[in-house]
């Protein structure tokens, strides 16, 4: 109950501060507080309300920020659990990937990088092969034709 009326909560602060409205407020307040300074002839009092407050809602607006984050990342994991469920040729391991020790995700993420690489090399070899064999291709069709090969300097 109180859990779910927090989350109503905060994705309302969240949609709230977000907006130009929000920024326009909080910069007005620090226009009047800078406004009213010599007033109150800069006093320590004077500074101090301006740094509590500032203080007070920076730490309430650390939860509020935090919980649009983690509903953000747990909506991420659940759709991209729900791609690699759908994808026949993806490793089902996948999904679980968040819940596993750093150890363990940096052996993932080296063998990720190793593939990288590899699918790097196979790249350069493949186009090499692809290269070769245009050039054989236009050589034969050259041949059938007749045509001297211009590169041919014999």
């Amino acid at each position: 109950m109180l859990s779910d009326a927090f989350s109503r909560f905060a994705r309302w602060m969240e949609r709230q501060s977000g907006r130009p409205g929000a920024f326009v407020t909080a910069f007005a307040v620090v226009l009047v507080w800078g406004l009213t300074g010599p007033l109150f002839h800069f006093s320590d009092t004077w500074q101090l309300v301006i740094n509590t407050g500032t203080t007070i809602v920076t730490f309430l607006m650390v939860f509020i920020i935090q919980n649009a984050q983690n509903r953000d990342t747990q909506a991420i994991h659940l759709k991209l659990d729900e791609l690699i469920r759908v994808t026949h040729s993806a490793r089902n391991g996948m999904i679980e990937l968040e819940e596993m020790p750093d150890t363990e995700l940096a052996k993932v993420k080296r063998s990720f990088e190793h593939l990288a690489k590899t699918a790097e090399c196979l790249d350069h070899r493949i186009d090499e092969k692809v290269e070769r064999a245009v050039e054989r291709e236009v050589d034969e069709e050259l041949d059938e034709r007749g045509v001297p090969d211009p590169t041919d300097r014999r």
